[in-house]
C-alpha cells in the first residue's frame, strides 16, 4: 500500500536523481555501477578493445565482428549496460562488414550529428555507449534504414519470453514476481498512453493514459506464460476498477498486455475461468505497445527498502 509517506520519499528522491545525473554521465564512461538514488544502473568493466569503440568512439575492422553474419532469434543488447537495443528480425544484409538493423528498438538508441556534420552517431539511450552510425535513404529495406553497428558494441540474448502487466503500484507487482522460478528479471515501467517516455510526475497526472506496469522477462524452458498470468490474477485484486487498494486512478488499473496472439488468447481463457467463478473482472487486455522504464530509484523498491505491499498479497483463485 503506497502511503503518504512514500510519496513524499519518492519526491526527494526524484530530486536527488536530478542532482546525481552529472555523475551517472561520468561514470557510464567507465563502466561502473552507477548509483542513481537508490537504485543502480549496472555497466560491466570493458576491454581495452571494447572502450576504444564504446568509449572513445572508434570503429572495428569491416568483416571481423563476432555479429557480421549471425543468424539467430533474439536481442541485440548493448554490451556495456544490457539495454535491449534491436530485435534480431531487422537485422539484414547490408554487405557493408559490420552488423546492420533496419529497425531499433523505441527509445533504445539516440542519434546525435557527427561535428563534421556529415553522418549521425547512434549511442545506447540507458549509458551513452557509442554503437556505430544510421544511414537512411539507401534502398536496402522497405525502411529506408541501416543503422550500421559495431559488433563489440553489442552482446547477444536468444529468444526469451516477455509479459507485461499491470495491477496497481508496480513496486508490488515486481515484488510478487522477482524470485518465482523461470523468472530472469523484471523491471517497473509505464505503457498502455500515448505519451512518449514519461516521467513519473506525467504518469501520476493521469493525462498520459499509461499505467504503471511490469515487464518480466522468463525462460520458456523454466515456466510459461499462463503461470506467470494466473499468479498476476491473483496477486491483485482483478476486480477492481481504475485503481488497487488505496491507489486510485487509471494509472493504477488492472491489465494484461499481451505481445502476441497466444498470450491473448491465454489472457481470454483466464479471465472467462474467473467469470465462471463468480469474478466481476475489470482487467484490461490489451496489444503491447512501447514499454517506458520507470525512473531508477523505483527499480527492485522493496528490496532496496525493505517492508512489502499489503496490496499485493496473493489470494488462491484459480
Amino acid at each position: 500500500m503506497r502511503s503518504k509517506e512514500a510519496r513524499a520519499a519518492k519526491t526527494v528522491e526524484a530530486a536527488a536523481i536530478a542532482l546525481a545525473a552529472l555523475a551517472v554521465a561520468f561514470a557510464a564512461l567507465h563502466g561502473n555501477a552507477v548509483d542513481a538514488g537508490k537504485g543502480k544502473m549496472k555497466t560491466r568493466a570493458l576491454t581495452p578493445e571494447e572502450a576504444h569503440v564504446i568509449v572513445d568512439k572508434g570503429t572495428e575492422r569491416p568483416f571481423s565482428g563476432a555479429y557480421v553474419n549471425h543468424r539467430e532469434d533474439g536481442t541485440y543488447i548493448c554490451k556495456r549496460c544490457g539495454a535491449p537495443l534491436f530485435a534480431s528480425g531487422s537485422k539484414f544484409d547490408a554487405g557493408c562488414g559490420w552488423p546492420s538493423f533496419d529497425d531499433a528498438i523505441t527509445g533504445a538508441v539516440v542519434e546525435t550529428k557527427d561535428a563534421d556534420g556529415e553522418r549521425t552517431e547512434i549511442t545506447c539511450a540507458r549509458c551513452g555507449a557509442h554503437l556505430g552510425h544510421v544511414f537512411r535513404g539507401e534502398g536496402f529495406t522497405p525502411k529506408e534504414t541501416r543503422h550500421c553497428v559495431n559488433s563489440i558494441s553489442l552482446s547477444f540474448e536468444p529468444v526469451r519470453g516477455r509479459a507485461m502487466f499491470a495491477g496497481g503500484c508496480f513496486w508490488g507487482v515486481e515484488a510478487a514476481f522477482e524470485g518465482q522460478a523461470g523468472v530472469l528479471g523484471v523491471r517497473s515501467g509505464y505503457t498502455g498512453g500515448s505519451v512518449a517516455s514519461p516521467s513519473y510526475e506525467q504518469v501520476c497526472g493521469g493525462a498520459t493514459g499509461h499505467a504503471e506496469a511490469v515487464e518480466i522477462v522468463f525462460d520458456p524452458a523454466k515456466t510459461t506464460y499462463e503461470r506467470l498470468a494466473r499468479l498476476f490474477l491473483e496477486i491483485h485484486d482483478p476486480t477492481q476498477v481504475d485503481g488497487q487498494g488505496v491507489d486510485i486512478g487509471e494509472q493504477y488499473r488492472s491489465a494484461i498486455f499481451y505481445i502476441d496472439p497466444e498470450q491473448k488468447r491465454i489472457a481470454e481463457k483466464l479471465v472467462a475461468e474467473l467469470e465462471e467463478k463468480g469474478y466481476d473482472v475489470a482487467t484490461e487486455i490489451a496489444q503491447a505497445g512501447p514499454f517506458y522504464e520507470a525512473e531508477a530509484y523505483h527499480q527492485d523498491w522493496y528490496s532496496n527498502h525493505g517492508g512489502g505491499s499489503s496490496c499485493h498479497q496473493r489470494v488462491k483463485r484459480f
